[in-house]
């Protein structure tokens, strides 16, 4: 994908409520990826790899491609027909060392939207299972029974339908035992059983 491509964004789904978050939402992906734009360098891994195979050269020390850049301004025997210029290289190192911050600050902001999601989440949750417990205990009584079958389905979107219970190990042993018996018992053959 070519980080200037424009990406397309769908539409908001006409379920989604008026007052909703989600174009807001995706105003704020759309003001992200026009970031993309203005960031000189940006590059966009191919793959997982590419990432993984840039990590050795990039963590020399500065000081170390200084020294070389310096040792290549005045030494014209080490500058290659297909090298990058000292100037250059000063230059990628000083982006590295400037767009950092921005790299840990944009990490931390996808921290704290993901927590603020859970959070969110959460609200919605613990509001939604206090509701349960009490539609579960309120569909007992007489006056409010109506709220059984609301509780089922609760129930089954939440996961937490009911599972036979086990059966007692001592009957599931007799049950075998009893099993093997008679699968022991040799069958006759029912011509044989007249004489």
């Amino acid at each position: 994908m070519n980080p200037k491509e424009n990406v397309v964004i769908p539409d908001v789904p006409s379920e989604v409520p008026n007052g909703s978050h989600y174009a807001a939402a995706q105003e704020r992906v759309q003001e992200l990826r026009r970031m993309r734009e203005v960031i000189p360098h940006f590059a966009i891994p191919a793959s997982r790899r590419d990432a993984q195979r840039l990590v050795n050269a990039a963590s020399v020390p500065p000081e170390f491609v200084e020294l070389t850049a310096t040792a290549m301004t005045h030494q014209n025997s080490l500058v290659r027909g297909d090298s990058m210029p000292p100037a250059d290289m000063r230059d990628h190192m000083s982006y590295g060392e400037a767009y950092s911050p921005l790299a840990d600050e944009l990490e931390a902001l996808a921290q704290f939207v993901r927590h603020s999601i859970t959070a969110a989440r959460s609200a919605a949750g613990s509001e939604a299972l206090t509701t349960y417990a009490l539609a579960q205990r309120l569909a007992k009584k007489p006056k409010t029974a109506g709220l059984a079958p609301y509780v089922a389905d609760m129930r089954r979107a939440l996961g937490r339908t009911r599972k036979p219970k086990p059966e007692d190990p001592e009957k599931k042993a007799a049950k075998q035992a009893a099993k093997a018996a008679a699968d022991a018992v040799p069958t006759q053959d029912p011509a044989q059983q007249w004489p």
